[in-house]
């Protein structure tokens, strides 16, 4: 018996524009987002819950995620005032287009960029210094930092970076809708930058 799969059709890889990017530089609004990538469809009240936030904030701010679409309701699933929510399959990307070199584009894009590390900084916070002595010892014992230092040009770090996103691009792959007893959602993540000089501009 091979642990093989079936070759999965390829993600659409998504830029995002300004409006888009301004969709998502709004903390709950981002924090929606991360919920349905993590954990799959919800509505308004599910949300409310997950947030601490009331479902008429929720709702108002899903429908301005998907205005941008950003998410999409699930028609098939919603019933009466109940409508359900995912985020739909593909990556999204942004960075330095001609869309974010405006002052209100890259305000944009700073917004959306700080919400986006804001959260994952605090997710890795609360996993290691207050959930980890609380998960059972099988997800202890797998949990993993990793970072180096190294002295390298911009096509050696580039080299490097397209390696790592192939790993995690096939993790994600291949087992993003498995099911079963053992399985919970996991964050894989690399940071690749190069640092500050030393007796260099801040």
């Amino acid at each position: 018996m091979t642990d093989e799969q079936p070759e999965q059709p390829t993600r659409e890889r998504r830029v995002l524009d300004v409006a888009a990017l301004r969709a998502l530089g709004h903390p709950l609004r981002m924090r929606i987002f991360d919920i349905l990538s993590q954990h799959g469809p919800q509505t308004s009240s599910t949300l409310a819950e997950l947030t601490g936030e009331s479902s008429g904030s929720t709702s108002y701010h899903l429908r301005i995620l998907a205005k941008q679409e950003l998410i999409r309701e699930i028609p098939e699933r919603s019933t009466g005032r109940e409508r359900w929510w995912e985020r739909p399959k593909g990556s999204t990307a942004w960075g330095d287009t001609d869309d974010t070199r405006s002052p209100a584009g890259r305000a944009a894009l700073q917004a959306a960029t700080s919400e986006f590390h804001r959260l994952r900084n605090e997710e890795t916070l609360d996993f290691f210094t207050r959930r980890a002595d609380r998960e059972p010892e099988e997800w202890r014992d797998v949990a993993s930092s990793f970072t180096t230092t190294a002295r390298m040009t911009p096509a050696q770090l580039a080299e490097i970076a397209d390696q790592i996103e192939a790993l995690i691009t096939a993790a994600g792959e291949r087992y993003r809708d498995q099911e079963g007893e053992d399985v919970r959602s996991v964050t894989i993540r690399a940071d690749l930058f190069p640092l500050r000089q030393l007796g260099g501009a801040s």
